[in-house]
């Protein structure tokens, strides 16, 4: 297919910024898209949406009661719609757009990102080949089909698939083959290495009067899977993002008496997956709880 770049432009229209025509062209492929600001990062939430309050993603198919157009909601901004990407309220993101993402999960896809030569060669030698794309420092693997994502699999690895983004770097070589077993494992943890919460940490005990607020079991599955990629995804400040994270799913979910000791496993495990210690994470809970007033 033609690339955007190469239509001719109505010279009575005014010229689309390079990425959006880039965008509308992989959304017709199939591609959910959304704008990369400096430093390879999604564009922020804005004041209505932040902390999950309006229930997030809404571009996906599970759609929350969230209706804000604004690319703003991380890897669940990314859409095929050319009438959303072409909005006013996504039309400042895409002047300060340096580079556009897709989400991979959205497409049936897993990006195997390669970060260094070692990680390339040691694809080379463990990986079936698939289609291929040169990356500043490496190389991204394309697979079809969908699967966790996870970050640091292995040394300059990262799995990148559902809930979560890739930066569009060209078409790539080779013919794209079917995600293997050995992919998959690379994001299954170690049971080994997370050790149960103990008995100081407690599920909030809703007030008697407590109304639950969540429109669906979806409301709650998305928040608690939202706190586990960010977690997961955090770059540094791990205690911090850990303690963010636990305190954000307590106020929105910590109320009606919905969160069970299932939901604060998997946020624990998150974490402890990131290096935190049993200890931070208790830590963290009742840090959280505190400032709630639980």
């Amino acid at each position: 297919m033609t690339h955007p770049t190469d239509f001719p432009r109505d010279p009575n229209r005014p010229a689309l910024p390079a990425h959006l025509r880039t965008a509308l062209w992989l959304a017709e492929l199939g591609l959910p898209v959304m704008p990369l600001r400096e430093g390879k990062q999604p564009f922020g939430n804005c004041r209505a949406c932040t902390r999950s309050a309006c229930g997030d993603r809404p571009h996906m198919k599970a759609v929350g009661p969230c209706e804000c157009l604004a690319p703003c909601h991380g890897w669940g901004a990314a859409t095929t719609d050319p009438y959303i990407l072409t909005s006013p309220a996504w039309a400042r993101a895409w002047k300060q757009a340096v580079a556009v993402a897709y989400h991979p999960g959205g497409a049936a896809l897993t990006v195997v990102d390669l970060d260094d030569a070692d990680a390339v060669a040691w694809a080379r030698q463990t990986l079936p080949a698939t289609k291929t794309v040169p990356t500043t420092r490496g190389e991204h693997w394309i697979y079809l089909g969908t699967m966790t994502s996870r970050n640091s699999v292995r040394p300059g690895v990262d799995i990148k698939s559902a809930m979560s983004y890739a930066r569009w770097l060209g078409p790539g070589t080779g013919a794209m083959t079917r995600l293997p077993d050995a992919v998959r494992a690379l994001a299954v943890k170690e049971p080994t290495t997370v050790r149960p919460a103990s008995g100081a940490v407690t599920v909030p005990t809703p007030p008697g009067d407590a109304v639950c607020r969540h429109r669906s079991p979806d409301y709650l599955e998305r928040g608690i899977a939202m706190a586990e990629q960010r977690i997961t995804e955090a770059p540094d400040a791990v205690h911090k993002t850990t303690y963010r994270m636990f305190l954000a799913v307590l106020s929105a979910h910590g109320w009606c008496g919905c969160l069970t000791e299932a939901h604060i496993g998997r946020l624990f495990t998150a974490a402890q997956g990131k290096g935190e210690s049993l200890r931070h994470c208790e830590d963290a809970w009742a840090n959280a709880r505190m400032k709630l007033g639980m």
